[in-house]
């Protein structure tokens, strides 16, 4: 059956509106948190107050719909629980938009650069930099994203290698986190905390499994769950509900084709 070219538009536009309606609505899901989110949320919820947490902003620009929701709630997490953090990237793209991340979250608690976060900036040969940080933050990143000495910063008397850090948040859509894994996990008794796309989860399972991955958050759902725990609905849950009323739609479209198909078919007859 030929669908007319009228329909086709009739269809994407109504997708597209039932999307961007549902998103903007202000509902609320409320799903049951799954066992690594929960363990996430807790670890970040039981660290004593100032520890210092590493998050690595380790995604490309493309991922950002889906890596944004997680690596705000964390962020507002950490925040919250008056946890320092040193922010850096691993990943070209995610430099600037890790760095506005940061910021914008640092802003809504009225957080201080150089005394409760920095951002580092990025840095080549991800490997070569993940092990120097092991003996020296500041010999890794002599100066931070602004181009600031790290010398004069506050923080970074308190985080010259992994001694001083409590965990590492790899937000990735690739296979940075897996290298967070091999060079400081066990070699450093790291804890390393994912933050991934859905598409990565399964890619993950057995470190999550062996227990080399402490914890991950994954997906859409991963940050709703999160967002569900913190006690303030977010991105993550706006985007589940459009998610989830699109795939309705499509169902509710799928059902109709079939409907007027057979219809047509027994016309035929």
């Amino acid at each position: 059956m030929m669908i007319n070219p009228r329909a086709r538009w009739v269809i994407f536009g109504s997708l597209f509106a039932v999307i961007l309606i549902t998103y903007l609505l202000k509902l609320r899901l409320d799903i049951p948190a799954s066992p690594y989110t929960q363990r996430t949320f807790d670890f970040i919820e039981n660290l004593p107050e100032s520890s210092i947490v590493i998050v690595s902003f380790d995604h490309e620009a493309s991922s950002l719909p889906e890596i944004q929701p997680i690596s705000q709630i964390i962020l507002r997490h950490l925040f919250r629980r008056n946890l320092r953090i040193v922010g850096l990237s691993l990943f070209a793209e995610g430099t600037a938009i890790g760095y506005q991340n940061l910021t914008n979250m640092a802003e809504e608690f009225q957080k201080q650069y150089g005394t409760d976060y920095l951002f580092l900036g990025f840095k080549p040969q991800h490997i070569a930099a993940i092990l120097g940080m092991a003996e020296s933050i500041e010999q890794v990143f002599p100066e931070d994203y602004l181009g600031s000495p790290v010398t004069e910063i506050p923080l970074m008397k308190f985080a010259r290698n992994y001694d001083d850090i409590a965990a590492v948040v790899s937000l990735a859509d690739g296979d940075r986190t897996v290298q967070w894994i091999e060079y400081t996990g066990k070699r450093f008794g790291m804890k390393i905390i994912g933050g991934l796309t859905a598409a990565m989860i399964t890619t993950y399972d057995p470190y999550l499994s062996s227990g080399q991955l402490y914890s991950s958050v994954g997906g859409i759902i991963g940050a709703a769950e999160y967002e569900g725990l913190y006690g303030r609905p977010g991105k993550g849950n706006r985007a589940l509900i459009a998610q989830t009323a699109a795939h309705f739609f499509i169902i509710i479209l799928i059902l109709l084709g079939n409907v007027f198909y057979f219809r047509q078919r027994k016309g035929q007859r």
